[in-house]
């Protein structure tokens, strides 16, 4: 999909402050509210914008402790993939599941309250989930950068 000045603007607003109204967006881009309310349809529909939602900050909630797990996986089994994700995707403190291609198959953020915590989540969670082959831990220590805004 084409997107023009228009788009754009509108866009970079919308990452600036998902929140906004329409009106208020449309304001701050230059454009009518009927002209922003057809343009983020059509961002929508070609699925440019997936959707407008919440950010919660699980600091604020308690979760003190993030941790990056990286895992190699167990290939010799046809479904190590598929069992493994399964079974990651049914562990509540398992925020985000990306996979690559290359040495890491798998990488997992896990969040908990404390270091305690984070142990027992560990030791009965993640260290049974099925087909690893081999995990690496990286502690987040500070995010520098958050938010993926877009160079639009």
């Amino acid at each position: 999909m084409q997107i023009d000045d228009t788009d754009r603007r509108i866009l970079r607003q919308l990452m600036a402050e998902p929140g906004l109204a329409t009106a208020d967006l449309a304001e701050r881009a230059g454009v009518t509210a009927a002209t922003a309310w057809r343009r983020l349809e059509r961002l929508t529909a070609a699925g440019v914008l997936k959707g407008r939602h919440a950010v919660i900050d699980w600091r604020a909630l308690g979760w003190a402790v993030e941790v990056s797990l990286r895992f190699t996986l167990d290939k010799t089994d046809p479904r190590a993939f598929d069992g493994f994700l399964e079974a990651a995707r049914k562990v509540p403190e398992v925020v985000e599941i990306q996979t690559f291609l290359g040495r890491i198959d798998v990488r997992l953020n896990v969040i908990a309250r404390d270091m305690g915590h984070y142990q027992e989540i560990y030791r009965d969670r993640i260290l049974t989930l099925p087909h690893i082959a081999d995990i690496e831990a990286l502690m987040l220590v500070s995010t520098l950068k958050d938010g993926g805004s877009l160079p639009l």
